[in-house]
């Protein structure tokens, strides 16, 4: 929690006698003037040293523990700013990684996912069609040296094809727990499809909408799904029934296009991105707007809102080339990641995400078709690595397993990324 100004109040003065107890006096004032207690300053004291001691104790103590193996690498926990902000990535840069497999639609590729143990990841394009591809066939086939579609292999990591929709693939998502793939299109349609049977191409069950569909997050229980589209009102799903759930007030819904929608991990809640330039967290029960970040990118278009893993935080990406890390329990901004759209704002919608544990950021730069990345904990720009694109990357997901991303782009390609061992 934050604390509350007495406990702030407290800490200064600890600092404030620790400098004067170390002979920085001039410092100390300073310090005294600019927090108002210059009129009476605290005594020289040397207690913040003892407690920073003590608590050096703990810390050694949890280091030997995870050297005799007693604990859990603190990096594949996420990120979590209260108790690892000093921790150093000990993951591959995302500069490090190498395209291993290359794809082709016959249209713009602009949506992909991973399921969630990472083994499969889809492309979706504006040809109408659906990939789906077996991650472990792309890293043997690497290893191999077959790096592109067509090659000999009998095991080719594109396992399905799918083919249901009119009009341009926009959003997919595979179920946390079943083998269905669920798809939106701009046929104003989401398509439920059974990938387990292989003859299969069609959807087993569609589900109707009046507009366009945007994006999509199932609940981690995969009995909901929610469905945000160029409709102010998120929808939400029964996947069974098909039976649909939206906000009763009018003063909860967005005032534009819903950009992004997605759950936390523990399904309390879910956030939504806009292009009123609103980001809103949602209570997962009651289906209630519960919080409201107003003109997050001083009013640019939201093209993305995500939960870290623990829920203590919300990664958005904005029109404005700006991605941002907001803390729920103080409802502010706490670190901007700059950089990427050095030329100006950017013309087409794309997400911002985490590698898979948390400590890069990663988003496309529109203009030098790069991926810029940052140390998630301090921003510390990252080495940038050009994505070989030939038109601008419209899409970029990180697999929640393992070092590898898909990108997709306006050149007909997707791009299977993997940071090889070694």
């Amino acid at each position: 929690m934050r604390p509350d100004i007495k406990d702030r109040d407290y800490m200064y003065r600890l600092v404030i006698s620790q400098l004067f107890y170390d002979g920085h006096q001039q410092l100390a004032l300073s310090l005294a003037s600019t927090i108002g207690c210059s009129a009476n300053p605290p005594a020289p004291c040397d207690k913040l040293f003892r407690l920073i001691s003590m608590a050096k104790q703990f810390d050694e103590a949890e280091q030997q523990d995870k050297e005799n193996g007693l604990q859990f690498d603190a990096n594949s926990a996420g990120l979590d700013l209260e108790f690892d902000a000093d921790i150093v990535p000990e993951s591959p840069e995302p500069c490090m990684y190498e395209t291993i497999y290359l794809t082709a639609h016959k249209a713009s590729c602009r949506s992909a996912a991973f399921n969630s143990d990472g083994t499969l990841c889809a492309t979706g394009s504006a040809d109408c069609s659906i990939k789906i591809l077996d991650v472990e066939r792309m890293v043997i086939r690497e290893n191999r040296g077959e790096s592109v579609e067509g090659g000999p292999d009998a095991a080719h990591p594109v396992i399905r094809t799918l083919y249901d929709h009119i009009d341009e693939v926009t959003a997919i998502a595979f179920h946390p727990r079943e083998q269905i793939l669920v798809s939106g299109a701009n046929d104003m349609t989401v398509k439920l499809f059974d990938y387990s049977k292989q003859a299969v191409k069609r959807a087993m069950k569609t589900i109707c909408e009046v507009s366009p569909i945007r994006a999509m997050s199932f609940h981690p229980g995969g009995e909901y799904l929610l469905v945000s589209t160029d409709q102010a009102t998120v929808r939400l799903y029964n996947v069974n029934t098909q039976q649909c759930f939206v906000s009763a007030l009018a003063s909860d819904q967005h005032k534009d296009s819903v950009m992004d929608v997605n759950y936390s991990e523990n399904a309390r809640l879910y956030v939504t991105g806009s292009k009123d330039g609103d980001a809103k967290i949602w209570d997962g029960i009651s289906n209630r707007c519960v919080e409201t970040f107003s003109r997050a990118h001083d009013g640019a278009a939201i093209c993305s809102a995500r939960f870290t893993r623990n829920g203590k935080y919300i990664l958005t990406a904005g029109m404005d080339s700006i991605v941002k890390l907001w803390e729920l329990s103080t409802n502010r901004c706490l670190i901007a990641y700059t950089g990427a759209g050095a030329t100006g704002g950017q013309e087409f919608a794309i997400q911002a995400t985490f590698n898979h544990n948390e400590d890069f950021v990663l988003f496309p730069d529109e203009k030098s078709g790069s991926l810029c990345s940052w140390d998630a904990r301090n921003s510390d720009r990252k080495r940038l690595l050009a994505l070989g694109h030939t038109a601008p990357a419209r899409v970029l997901v990180h697999s929640p397993t393992m070092p590898a991303f898909v990108t997709g782009s306006d050149d007909f390609r997707a791009r299977f990324w993997y940071k090889k061992s070694g």
